[in-house]
């Protein structure tokens, strides 16, 4: 509590002309220390009536309050009188305690130290420390409570919104640069994306005698437009589109569709496996440890690869029309299917034959490779001649 507080006699002289000569020369007749019980025992409603609000300063002995702690007495004071007669502190008093502030930052000592208080609590201020202590807030505009209560209204009804969007948003099932498990199946094999299914369908319905077929590639632009709609997730293909009339184009686009795979069709776990089955002298053990590998395939994986291996066996049963014998097929798909998701020239190089040998190997011998006599129970047929 500060030491020097003004008497009611010296606040009325004051209140009622506003000179401030004669305030200093009342009180300099005065040689008593008052507390701030002289003030607090005068009914707010009084001193108003006098014309306090015309104030132009809060006044101790030398016409102005002497500290911080002196300013915020004050303050509390005429708080304190105002709840007594029933005033709205927020703002009966608002306009007085404003104006004083301001004249008190105006009279402050230019040299003078702020507080050496941590940071957090000087930056509150004397207003603001004084409505953090007095449990009341400074009064607002009808905007400013519109602006708050709007943001409070929103700030509630964001989660909730956003819930509901992720609840209700179903991801659609993209047909290129995903994993085979996340393609769109197909109706007939789950196991098998409906885009290979699609495109090996009308190959086969319209182009086993079409002379270099999966060796022409189709117009890019063309190709790029069906990715984009099946991409979007289409569930149905309708054949009896415009593009996909073209071989050429729709050779492309099975070609890549296995090119953007992210995991190859032979796995990359499984590469490096098959190279070196490849790559054994013994053709029977040759023989069995591919066999065994394309088993141990994963279920998309191998049955993806027993329907395209099929495929390609009809195209080449068909080589003395379109020209494209396991070999040529080979040359095309093998550098596509067998291969690593991060490729590097120096395996692209020394693997090449390996990729070759592997995807001719298959389609040589495809029923052998894909037999499910095995998961019968039944006895599986001997090793072909390579």
């Amino acid at each position: 509590m500060p030491s020097r507080v003004p008497s009611l006699r010296m606040l009325r002289s004051f209140f009622t002309d506003g000179s401030l000569d004669s305030l200093g020369t009342s009180e300099d007749a005065r040689s008593k220390r008052h507390s701030t019980s002289d003030l607090s025992d005068v009914p707010f409603s009084a001193v108003r009536k006098e014309g306090w609000l015309h104030c132009k300063q809060i006044l101790t002995k030398k016409g102005k309050a002497e500290d911080r702690e002196d300013m915020l007495a004050w303050i509390k004071v005429i708080r304190e009188n105002s709840k007594a007669e029933g005033e709205d502190p927020g703002f009966a008093s608002q306009a007085l305690i404003n104006k004083k502030l301001n004249d008190y930052r105006k009279v402050s000592p230019a040299g003078a130290k702020p507080d050496s208080s941590p940071k957090g609590s000087r930056g509150l201020g004397i207003r603001a420390e004084f409505l953090k202590q007095t449990g009341t807030s400074a009064p607002r505009s009808p905007r400013q409570d519109a602006a708050v209560t709007k943001d409070e209204s929103s700030s509630q009804k964001a989660p909730w919104g956003i819930n509901l969007m992720k609840k209700n948003k179903k991801s659609v099932p993209r047909a290129f640069g995903v994993r085979l498990e996340d393609c769109q199946p197909a109706p007939d094999n789950k196991n098998v994306p409906l885009i290979v299914e699609a495109c090996c369908k009308v190959v086969e319905d319209r182009g086993l005698e079409y002379m270099g077929i999966y060796r022409v590639p189709g117009n890019n632009a063309v190709v790029s437009s069906l990715q984009e709609q099946l991409n979007k997730g289409a569930t149905e293909i309708n054949l009896q589109d415009e593009r996909w009339q073209d071989l050429n184009v729709i050779s492309s686009l099975l070609k890549s569709f296995f090119r953007k795979l992210p995991e190859p069709l032979f796995t990359d776990d499984k590469y490096n496996d098959f190279i070196e089955a490849n790559r054994i002298e013994d053709a029977s053990e040759r023989m069995r440890t591919l066999r065994k590998l394309i088993r141990d395939l994963p279920g998309h994986y191998y049955e993806t690869l027993k329907f395209l291996v099929g495929h390609l066996k009809t195209i080449a049963d068909h080589s003395e029309k379109n020209k494209m014998e396991p070999r040529n097929l080979a040359l095309v798909f093998g550098p596509t299917l067998v291969r690593t998701s991060e490729d590097n020239m120096t395996d692209m190089v020394t693997h090449m034959p390996d990729r070759y040998k592997i995807v001719e190997t298959l389609i040589q011998h495809s029923d052998w490779f894909f037999s499910d006599k095995e998961d019968k129970g039944e006895k599986v047929s001997p090793v072909p001649p390579p």
